[in-house]
């Protein structure tokens, strides 16, 4: 049962991930750590990646850890490598993006102060939940509630979510399989030409070529009768495939 009083949440972080996050506070920026480590978490599952963002601009980042090594590793869309006794944190300035005129990567960034604004863009509420011991869980768009009811459920309009990363059809079926949640129901409403044109992106593989087919089939109906499909049959090559 999960504890939905986000007061009473507490998780259990890895020593180079409180050093990243006090290090951070101490140069007087927020910092969380976000997304699928904070879900997992919740889940009692332990976190294979931590994940943290943070108001400092990727300047600001390095400037905080010159002691350290650090790495650009993303640098265009604000992330920074930093190695802490060996392990590598990837830290991420809170941003918004713009259009996705490849359906996969946003053709800018804007490095924001605004936590929320930098949730507001992530795909789903179970992966849009941040943490930090000295401010607790920050669940603006209903993560815990839908852990809670087992539902993959898009923040904001699910179209616009699907349209903006095609990546993020294969990552609701995946959730799925993984976790054994339901998929919103209202994604059924997506239509055929959305559907179709999102899986254009994933020619290459035999199972990729496999979700193509069963697309012009059946729609996916965004995902209902596919999703009973994918557990039987590919629930082995979602677990292996990391999104």
């Amino acid at each position: 049962m999960i504890n939905e009083d986000l007061k009473n949440i507490q998780i259990d972080l890895p020593a180079e991930i409180k050093f990243v996050l006090d290090r951070l506070n101490k140069f007087k920026h927020k910092a969380y750590v976000v997304g699928g480590c904070v879900r997992d978490s919740i889940l009692g599952k332990n976190p294979d990646d931590w994940d943290v963002t943070t108001s400092a601009s990727p300047d600001e980042i390095k400037y905080a850890f010159a002691d350290q090594r650090t790495i650009d590793t993303g640098i265009k869309h604000g992330t920074v490598t930093v190695i802490i006794s060996k392990k590598p944190v990837e830290v991420t300035a809170f941003r918004t993006d713009g259009a996705y005129s490849d359906s996969r990567h946003p053709d800018f960034v804007n490095f924001t102060k605004d936590i929320h604004e930098d949730l507001s863009r992530r795909d789903f509420t179970i992966n849009a939940m941040a943490y930090n011991p000295k401010y607790g869980l920050i669940d603006e768009f209903g993560g815990i509630s839908d852990l809670h009811n087992k539902i993959i459920r898009t923040v904001g309009d699910p179209e616009k979510r699907f349209s903006e990363d095609a990546l993020r059809i294969m990552r609701a079926v995946r959730f799925s399989s993984v976790l054994g949640f339901e998929i919103e129901k209202k994604y059924s409403r997506c239509n055929k030409k959305r559907c179709c044109s999102s899986v254009e992106y994933f020619r290459g593989t035999n199972s990729e070529r496999t979700y193509q087919a069963s697309c012009r089939r059946k729609c996916i109906r965004c995902s209902f009768k596919l999703q009973r499909s994918f557990r039987r049959n590919y629930s082995r090559t979602f677990k292996r495939i990391r999104f």
